[in-house]
């Protein structure tokens, strides 16, 4: 089993986090793992991706050019990393940061309206995790308890009374995630 994902969208968003959740989650399985984050020097507003890979087996290089699986969270990653996903492969979008959806017929399409979550949750940085818990339900390649372990071991200690509505958060994308498109 090897994973190939790239998570793209502003800063701030919480790609970089949702990209070291799934590594330590990874590691926590004894699978190998890579974890390289791209980003423009902006914090907050520039953009930002991340590339996982999990794997069973060595990994030869952490820079590949085409994936499994992207989740893309804004128009200029749309444009960007929709070509880069494998045929038969996945991409995840969030609606609202997407203008214009994908337009491929060969890969599996899905949509989560993460950030319209996020706002009925009243909590904004549930975003990530709401698009976390999307991508498990789909493709469910490491296990939520190591998940909520590797967001425990992320987060600062101040913030892990956070952990429950973060699980929550996860939960509640595994309800919303919607298929949009099978390949033709």
């Amino acid at each position: 089993m090897t994973q190939e994902i790239i998570i793209a969208g502003f800063g701030g968003q919480g790609v970089l986090s949702m990209g070291k959740i799934l590594a330590y989650s990874g590691l926590m399985e004894d699978k190998e793992v890579s974890w390289f984050p791209s980003y423009g020097p902006e914090q907050r507003g520039g953009t930002a991706n991340v590339t996982v890979i999990l794997s069973d087996q060595p990994i030869s290089s952490p820079i590949i050019n085409e994936f499994d699986i992207a989740i893309i969270l804004n128009q200029p990653s749309m444009g960007k990393f929709e070509p880069t996903v494998k045929p038969g492969g996945i991409l995840i979008y969030d609606p609202n940061g997407v203008q214009h959806p994908p337009t491929r017929t060969d890969i599996f399409i899905y949509k989560i309206a993460a950030l319209d979550t996020a706002t009925m949750m009243q909590n904004s940085k549930a975003f990530n995790m709401i698009v976390l818990g999307g991508l498990l339900k789909i493709c469910p390649m490491v296990d939520l308890t190591h998940v909520m372990l590797g967001l425990k071991k992320s987060l600062p200690e101040r913030h892990h009374k956070l952990l429950p509505m973060n699980e929550q958060a996860i939960q509640k994308g595994m309800e919303i995630i919607e298929e949009v498109q099978r390949p033709a």
